[in-house]
């Protein structure tokens, strides 16, 4: 993905925020029509985990939306940066958790990386490296 080139009307911020809103409705399909096909989710909140492809993230999400704490799924902030957009937000337990998404060219989610955030609500400096090398 580096060095890719996305059309300006490519809005990057609004498909996390299309995210976020499928979470808290707690809408798997249409959490999952955000993804492409082919989508990596790596997730460092409980243990690591990598989920691949739809079923992966289909069991993944599913898990995580059937119950979930009334305060998860809060934005703290959205950060847009030149790989992607990275997200502090409150995962289904309302805890705080930093996400980072890399985009397909035709604007859906190719990659998550996430993990629990230390310093929520600081502003991300460091760049979002991909796990695949």
């Amino acid at each position: 993905m580096d060095g890719m080139t996305l059309p300006d009307d490519f809005d990057q911020i609004a498909i996390v925020v299309d995210w976020l809103d499928a979470c808290r409705k707690r809408d798997v399909e249409a959490l999952l029509e955000l993804y492409a096909d082919d989508a990596r989710l790596e997730c460092q909140c409980n243990g690591a985990g990598l989920y691949a492809g739809r079923t992966a993230l289909t069991a993944y999400w599913r898990s995580r939306l059937e119950v979930f704490s009334p305060t998860a799924f809060g934005l703290e902030e959205i950060t847009p940066m030149s790989e992607g957009v990275a997200l502090d937000y409150l995962n289904d337990q309302g805890k705080p958790v930093r996400i980072f998404f890399v985009f397909t060219a035709d604007g859906k989610i190719q990659q998550t990386h996430c993990a629990p955030s230390t310093q929520p609500g600081n502003r991300i400096s460091a760049s979002f490296q991909d796990p695949a090398g």
